[in-house]
């Protein structure tokens, strides 16, 4: 049963990352495309960690994926936000169809 199910996140996993990579590509901005590979980070891989821990079970390579599960979610999210306002401090400009800059809001 854990095989069964350690495939299914095994399959989420690279659906996640195939749909977020295509995000690399198909955005058009820094703020866009780090949006999509964080989550591409943050939902793909810890989906394959998840499937590898459910297939190893309580050993030490179903623990160190554990433990790596919980450093992606952690620090992805924080490095994507550091990166997307020292993009917007260093003056990259937004996509011209962006409807709004909380930043620059929260400049005035």
């Amino acid at each position: 049963m854990n095989e069964i199910i350690g495939y299914i996140f095994l399959g989420l996993g690279l659906l996640f990352d195939f749909i977020g990579c295509l995000g690399l590509i198909r955005f058009p901005d820094i703020y866009n495309r780090l949006h999509s590979s964080i989550k591409c980070v943050t939902l793909g891989t810890s989906s394959i960690l998840l499937g590898l821990f459910l297939f190893k079970g309580f050993t030490p390579g179903g623990i160190k994926a554990l433990l790596c599960i919980a450093f992606l979610l952690l620090t992805a999210p924080v490095s994507a936000h550091v990166l997307s306002r020292s993009a917007h401090k260093s003056g990259v400009k937004l996509w011209k169809g962006s409807v709004c800059d909380k930043y620059a809001e929260d400049k005035n």
